[in-house]
């Protein structure tokens, strides 16, 4: 049997776990990275749009991602590091949030106010003027496609909240490779194609974990960043009864189709569009290339899956007509091809929408859990948090008591970790949807 040793064994590899991993190496602690899957981000990371936004409906989730916006702005410096695979680059095109009422810019101006993000409320004439080819009809609640009422003529127009300092990242997986490799650099030591079996325990506390290789890593910490496995993995460690906030994996897909026209105008990308009143969201990508998801409306069936390793990673024709189909109701001239095209994955997904970096009842056993599907963006910061998390409670810090406040380098905001507890109580402000 190969045993390693480390301090700090990190179990997923993708984009949270990488960033994790780069911060506590940086901390100077010994650090392994496992991953089942044969590289970075080749997981969740791999299924997301990788928009970088700062609509969320706490504080703390609005002063996260601004913070990590000036991480992915100067991502050489992030990193510390030019990393010879290539690197991922932020693409600053601004967002548009349609009015909604389930997230009104009520309750999201004020944050922008208090964080300092840059924003301006267009009404519907500005925003018809801005983006053109968009129909600013409100056609709320999201329908299904074979509800009567789905074509209807819209009685209202809508206006929208716009960020300019928003975008997305060019290559999600890019990004997971680069903090890896960074990682490395400082000192993380990765084993990828090896699936965790077991955790070991000793006096009380974690001390590792066993392979199925008949390897195993002993480490006095264990972080859980294992994406839409993270909850069988908390099964294994025996830890989740006092969690209030639970996570499911759940199977999601994006769908590329050719931009409308006039989306990329004046030699300016498009804008990413929010529109949870038709419950889609868009971005442009390279070539005239445009990404369409959706944000979970209630007239669609959820994907929830008891084991993420039997989703079907294809896109379907069934979903990728009614996500491209609602975009083309905003944007009239944009095309539903015959045959779908697109990426799907399986999410790791809490119950608000909003994650899990935190302890455990487990000495030693940490969580960074119920990312997936808005928590990309904030993946620079989110290894920062567990850092402090982790070195706080290890030098016996009462973070349950007293949770952890992480300073922003950038921004200079505070950010009381405590709102990513464990057991916090649910958000009665989520949207519940993606959105947060």
């Amino acid at each position: 049997m190969v045993t390693l040793t480390a301090d700090v064994v990190v179990v997923g590899a993708g984009v949270i776990g990488s960033s994790t991993a780069l911060e506590l190496a940086r901390a100077g602690l010994q650090v392994v990275v496992v991953d089942r899957l044969n590289g970075p981000g080749q997981g969740s990371t791999s299924a997301s749009s990788a928009v970088v936004r700062f609509n969320y409906s706490t504080f703390p989730g609005v002063a996260a991602s601004w913070e990590a916006k000036h991480c992915w702005a100067a991502w050489p410096d992030h990193l510390r590091f030019v990393d010879q695979a290539g690197m991922a680059r932020f693409c600053r095109t601004g967002m548009v949030f349609l009015d909604v009422d389930v997230a009104p810019k009520e309750r999201i101006v004020p944050l922008f106010d208090r964080a300092g993000v840059a924003y301006e409320v267009w009404s519907p004439s500005v925003l018809a003027e801005r983006v053109p080819g968009l129909d600013t009809g409100r056609f709320w609640p999201p329908k299904r496609l074979d509800d009567e009422t789905f074509w209807a003529e819209p009685t209202e127009r809508l206006g929208a909240l716009w960020t300019p300092d928003a975008g997305y990242v060019d290559d999600p997986m890019l990004a997971a490779v680069n903090l890896a490799n960074a990682a490395r650099h400082a000192g993380a030591r990765f084993v990828f194609k090896s699936q965790v079996t077991g955790i070991r325990r000793s006096g009380g506390r974690v001390a590792g974990v066993d392979l199925a290789d008949g390897e195993r890593v002993d480490a006095p910490i264990v972080v859980n960043v294992a994406g839409p496995w993270s909850s069988a993995f908390n099964e294994m460690a025996g830890v989740g009864d006092d969690f209030t906030i639970t996570t499911r994996p759940m199977r999601q897909e994006v769908h590329f189709v050719t931009a409308p026209p006039e989306f990329d105008h004046d030699d300016q990308p498009g804008p990413v569009i929010a529109d949870l009143d038709l419950g889609t969201y868009m971005r442009g990508a390279p070539d005239n290339g445009f990404y369409v998801g959706g944000t979970e409306p209630e007239c669609d069936q959820m994907q929830w899956l008891d084991d993420p390793d039997q989703a079907g990673l294809d896109p379907t024709k069934a979903l990728f007509e009614a996500q491209v189909t609602r975009a083309a109701r905003r944007f009239g001239d944009l095309g539903v091809p015959p045959r779908p095209r697109g990426i799907a994955g399986v999410y790791d997904v809490a119950t608000d929408w909003s994650p899990i970096y935190d302890r455990t009842s487990l000495d030693g056993f940490y969580v960074a859990i119920g990312t997936s599907g808005n928590q990309f963006k904030n993946a620079p910061v989110a290894g920062r948090f567990m850092a402090q998390i982790i070195t706080a409670v290890e030098n016996g810090h009462d973070h349950d008591a007293h949770p952890v406040r992480y300073q922003g380098e950038h921004t200079g905001l505070t950010v009381d970790l405590g709102a990513f507890s464990r057991r916090r109580p649910v958000n009665p402000d989520s949207s519940g949807t993606v959105m947060g």
